[in-house]
């Protein structure tokens, strides 16, 4: 195992040639279930705030939280972003930061980005390991109003002190925007795709979004559930737009807590039954 399990680990973690910031909560993964989590297109290991250790207490299992390249203080990454980043985040990095944790079982949940992540995983790579998903506000397609919102921030990252603002988490702000900001509004990018991953999900999946989230409709959660063979449960979050871990916190801890106990409680049935 190449991580240090601590919430102030010493160095950046090793994996696929880039050194990864990261943060552990909880016990280790050869002692409990880990929630592996995935930031959203703006986000890294720190802009999660106390919400992974909430969710270690929450569910009594380990927490863990890294930054992609090119977010937070992690090693930058190739600009521009390819078009395809976040299938290639799924298949090309993630399964080495798997591997680096010494992740025996668990979940992978992930915000917007990360949550497409997290889903690509699951519907792309057997791993018998991850039992579950938790999807934040995933996107599966682009829609019209995301895509406007996605506008009106470039805007902003032009007009206000938002680059400062993420300087104080991103170890280069102008990447880290750009990175996201140029791959979704490319013109080519309007006919991304990637809900056939939806089809290959053979794990339970926990779908959590806002009614009123500016960035995606109900219509990704219903993709999800109109193509899942595995069980999905969905909490569409009133007064909430698109970080439920923020807007409905106690919520949003609540529907992840019982879904990793029920997740618990199937197990332990498949293993008396065995």
């Amino acid at each position: 195992m190449a991580v240090e399990w601590s919430e102030t680990p010493g160095a950046l973690l090793p994996v696929a040639g880039r050194g990864l910031e990261y943060a552990c909560y909880g016990p280790a993964p050869d002692q409990a279930p880990t929630i592996v989590m995935l930031h959203e297109g703006l986000g890294c290991a720190a802009l999660w705030r106390d919400f992974p250790q909430a969710l270690a207490q929450a569910t009594g299992w380990g927490v863990f939280v890294f930054s992609r390249a090119g977010y937070g203080q992690s090693d930058p990454c190739d600009m521009p972003r390819p078009l395809d980043y976040m299938t290639r985040e799924a298949l090309d990095v993630l399964p080495h930061v798997l591997d680096a944790i010494g992740f025996h079982s668990g979940i992978l949940m992930g915000h917007s980005d990360g949550a497409t992540i997290a889903a690509i995983y699951g519907g792309s790579v057997e791993d018998h390991r991850v039992r579950g998903l938790v999807l934040m506000a995933p996107h599966f397609f682009t829609e019209d109003m995301g895509l406007a919102e996605i506008a009106q921030a470039k805007v902003a990252y032009q007009t206000t002190d938002l680059k400062q603002k993420m300087a104080r988490y991103h170890r280069d702000p102008e990447m880290t925007f750009r990175g996201w900001n140029d791959s979704w509004l490319h013109p080519d990018f309007k006919a991304w795709n990637v809900a056939d991953v939806i089809d290959y999900i053979r794990v339970p999946v926990l779908a959590i979004q806002g009614v009123q989230d500016q960035y995606g409709t109900e219509a990704q959660i219903t993709e999800i559930t109109s193509r899942c063979y595995a069980p999905v449960d969905v909490e569409m979050l009133q007064d909430c737009r698109h970080a439920p871990q923020f807007d409905q916190t106690e919520k949003t801890l609540a529907a992840v807590a019982e879904f990793t106990a029920r997740l618990r409680r199937i197990e332990t049935v498949e293993v008396k039954t065995a």
